[in-house]
């Protein structure tokens, strides 16, 4: 279960491994995606001054076991879900849940009044059960891949 993970705000130290959990969750978890598409995605494992930049820039909130990293999710100002993975070791046991309820809770002390994501197909069916609804959906290009995906939003 999930009695003994502890959720708490990432820290610098934590981004690299927070890209091998978006790794470890893109490429070994369940998809709908093919392999090139999923390489486009994800090609390596997200590292360096772009990446922490980018983290550094939102509230990332980290699930973590021990000293084992199981998933994160971000929020940035306005409201915009940025990241949510799960490791797929660590998957139905609540964890986006958890997760999503430090978000909202982040959300609520910004003053937002709506949340919005472009969310994965793997990931639409998760926000819909925290109440997001669909607003389109699209496909992006990707280092020549086209991902499907959906924007979805939820008004608090």
């Amino acid at each position: 279960m999930t009695q003994d993970v502890r959720l708490r705000p990432a820290r610098a130290e934590d981004y690299d491994t927070l890209g091998d959990v978006m790794f470890d969750a893109i490429h070994n978890g369940p998809t709908q995606y093919t392999k090139a598409q999923s390489d486009a995605w994800a090609p390596a494992p997200k590292r360096g001054q772009d990446w922490a930049a980018r983290l550094a820039q939102q509230h990332v909130i980290l699930a973590e076991q021990g000293s084992d990293i199981l998933g994160f999710m971000s929020i940035e100002p306005g409201g915009y879900v940025d990241f949510a993975y799960v490791r797929p070791a660590a998957q139905g046991r609540g964890l986006f849940r958890k997760l999503f309820n430090a978000i909202l809770t982040q959300a609520r002390t910004q003053g937002e009044t709506e949340l919005s994501t472009h969310a994965s197909l793997m990931a639409q069916p998760a926000f819909a059960a925290m109440g997001f609804t669909v607003d389109h959906h699209e496909e992006v290009m990707v280092d020549g891949q086209s991902l499907a995906r959906a924007r979805m939003i939820k008004p608090l």
